[in-house]
């Protein structure tokens, strides 16, 4: 029988900056008391019964911070990586819709559905650069945990790259992608196959 770890991969617990529909990107906002409570939530709710071998993060504070709430539940030190950051939007970040519609031009429906070439030449990080770095950090950490469970606290940008490599939603689906705070893929990989088992807070708007 094929060994894989199991990834229960979450995005970060609500911030300021999500209330206010700004983009975040790398600007490292913290949770606000909600969001904290979120991750309270989860952490009860959600992973109570669930043997977590280890837990990382992104390195931002909202999603290290959600990381250590849960991990705390489980006795567990948390530790964090830049290779699960949120996606770089460059100029973009801090900005709302309307700013960018009159500033830059562009809608965010148009944002998200733009190419990686068109990426580029905005100084937005690429989707393959965003894959990229998420596949080199499972690969290293499933040889280590084949038959166990990790927990990893990221964005909804990366989680939105993983969803679509794995086929599990279609490009053209990205603008009505919904992944809420706290929301949860689980993903089962032996560092070379990937599986996504379940989801959990992640849906299609009508």
């Amino acid at each position: 029988m094929k060994k894989y770890c199991t990834f229960y991969i979450v995005r970060h617990g609500v911030t300021e900056w999500n209330k206010l529909k700004k983009i975040q990107g790398q600007t490292d906002v913290p949770l606000t008391k909600e969001g904290e409570e979120q991750a309270k939530k989860a952490a009860i709710e959600y992973f109570n019964n669930i043997h977590f071998s280890s837990v990382f993060s992104s390195d931002l504070i909202r999603a290290k911070r959600t990381a250590e709430i849960i991990a705390l539940e489980k006795g567990l030190a948390v530790s964090a990586s830049k290779l699960l950051r949120e996606r770089s939007f460059g100029s973009f970040e801090g900005k709302v819709e309307p700013d960018i519609e009159k500033e830059m031009r562009i809608s965010i429906a148009e944002l998200k559905a733009l190419t990686d070439k068109e990426r580029e030449k905005m100084n937005i990080e690429t989707d393959k650069n965003l894959w990229l770095r998420f596949v080199n950090f499972i690969r290293e950490v499933a040889s280590v945990y084949l038959n166990k469970n990790v927990l990893i606290v990221t964005h909804g940008s990366l989680m939105s790259v993983v969803l679509q490599k794995l086929a599990y939603i279609t490009k053209d689906q990205i603008n009505r992608l919904h992944i809420g705070n706290l929301a949860y893929i689980i993903l089962l990989s032996d560092g070379v196959e990937f599986e996504i088992r379940e989801t959990f807070g992640i849906f299609l708007d009508n």
